[in-house]
């Protein structure tokens, strides 16, 4: 069947949540300094305003897929529309910094109902495999495409405005969404798929949010008890998870997915994808401030580039796999952003600002239709009424990959740096050119100089060590990826209104 001009009205629609949330991600972090000057928080709460709406989005994207296959997924966006939008007002007029966490933790819930709803919609109102793929790329460069205008916009409002109007973006997103959503949105539901498992509701959550905090803490203060036991509790609790799921007649989480090879290459791929250019593009954010001395403005101005070049790699690779095999598409692409990351070995400890910025092109480029293509082959190998989970998937594979990367590969190159530097330096470069601005002029540059080349030297091997795993991959998807039938065996009656 294929779609109408209802369907691409419709994604339209869905286009709006998709471009807020990755809009709202990239806006805040302009506005700490406004609210910090505001609402005074401490250092724990601020860490707080700014991390508990990723843990929580991670945490519930399972739950939240499951759930729209459930109670229906045009019925749970609107849900989670509704409380986004007055979650966001709560959030603009916040009076304390206990208020602006509660309303940015009710954002992360309502955030966590609206990814794997919109692409489930998608994926059941484009059944055409060329136009479903369009789409999926149409509602993947809409999210790229709010972190390029993100800065733009929350610059523009925050020098005209109260910090808060940054939040109140959403609400009239969500008006819109709640008044189009019923006309050109239809409802799919699963009809046999039984009540939502409390226990397991628990045991997701109880895994994936320790993880996700350890692999964050890792990143930022190292292998501490604390950071470690975190880890490893959430470890457990998912064993649990998986055989509490294997004894269940309906399951939150359908383990048989995974046999399918499409669904389960396609995730570990991603990923992959999302763990190397997660811990590479915290490395690089940190060289173009530390390294190359750009503000904070400059460095962001600096990486709206790679952004639209995923957007091209994006949109273009729908087209590219019309004419060429899918995997192939995606295996090429993975090398070409292979050679991008290579680029970023040319960067120098005293320059390398051209190297950096043509990497992160190339690289954004080649991993374009990775994000594309994997998403596509995720949500069309797997039963229609599986769509909302297999989506949650989706995402929930992007959110560890990008906490592992900053973990793994933050760890990589910190414990090269500190093989760099004399003893007594700070642990990180920031460390190192504040110790240094106290210093006097000719032991502060020799410092400084150091510090910059043992991080640049971390930055080298990391970025090497990631070519090579994307190569790996890339080749491995060309082998694995080989089209096969998806099962299509139905698990239940799908229920379209």
């Amino acid at each position: 069947m294929r779609a109408g001009r209802r369907e691409w009205w419709g994604l339209a629609v869905l286009a709006l949540p998709t471009l807020l949330l990755s809009l709202d991600m990239s806006v805040l972090h302009l506005a700490v300094p406004h609210l910090a000057a505001d609402l005074r928080p401490s250092s724990t709460q601020l860490l707080w305003i700014i991390d508990i709406y990723g843990f929580l989005v991670a945490g519930f994207l399972v739950t939240m897929g499951t759930l729209g296959d459930r109670v229906g997924r045009r019925k749970l966006l609107m849900i989670g529309g509704a409380a986004f939008g007055l979650a966001s007002i709560a959030a603009a007029f916040a009076t304390s910094p206990e208020m602006l966490i509660a309303a940015r933790a009710v954002l992360g819930v309502a955030g966590a109902t609206l990814m794997p709803s919109t692409l489930a919609l998608i994926s059941n109102m484009f059944q055409d495999p060329k136009q479903r793929g369009t789409a999926i790329a149409v509602w993947m460069s809409c999210f790229m495409g709010g972190m390029v205008i993100g800065p733009v916009v929350g610059g523009v409002l925050l020098e005209n405005f109260r910090w808060g109007a940054v939040f109140l973006l959403a609400v009239p997103v969500m008006v819109l969404l709640l008044a189009t959503a019923p006309k050109l949105l239809p409802e799919y539901k699963d009809e046999e798929a039984g009540r939502l498992d409390l226990a397991s509701v628990a045991l997701s959550l109880g895994a994936i949010l320790p993880i996700i905090y350890g692999l964050k803490e890792i990143a930022k203060d190292g292998f501490g008890l604390v950071n470690v036991v975190a880890l490893a509790a959430g470890l457990v609790v998912g064993t649990v998870f998986v055989r509490r799921q294997r004894t269940l007649a309906t399951p939150m989480l359908d383990l048989g997915l995974f046999k399918v090879r499409e669904f389960s290459a396609a995730l570990g791929i991603m990923l992959v994808g999302a763990t190397t250019m997660g811990g590479l593009f915290l490395l690089v954010s940190q060289y173009l401030q530390l390294v190359a001395g750009l503000s904070a403005v400059q460095a962001g101005i600096w990486l709206v580039p790679q952004a639209i070049a995923v957007v091209i790699g994006s949109l273009i690779a729908p087209k590219l796999a019309q004419r060429f095999r899918p995997e192939f598409v995606l295996g090429f692409g993975m090398l070409i952003a292979a050679g991008g990351i290579l680029l970023f070995t040319q960067a120098e400890g005293q320059g390398g600002l051209f190297a950096i910025v043509v990497g992160l092109c190339v690289a954004a480029f080649g991993m374009g239709p990775q994000g594309v293509l994997c998403t596509e082959m995720v949500v069309s190998s797997v039963p229609p009424q599986k769509a909302g989970a297999a989506s949650a998937m989706s995402e929930t594979s992007g959110e560890f990959g990008i906490a592992m990367g900053i973990a793994v590969f933050g760890s990589v190159a910190t414990a090269i740096y500190r093989g760099g530097v004399p003893a007594g330096t700070p642990d990180s470069l920031a460390g190192a050119l504040e110790s240094a601005a106290q210093q006097p002029g000719p032991a502060a540059q020799d410092l400084v100089a150091v510090a910059r080349e043992a991080f640049t030297t971390g930055l080298h091997t990391v970025a090497g060590i990631a070519a090579a795993i994307v190569v790996v991959f890339a080749v491995g998807g060309m082998i694995l990826l080989r089209r096969t039938a998806a099962n299509t065996e139905p698990a239940g009656e799908l229920v379209r209104n």
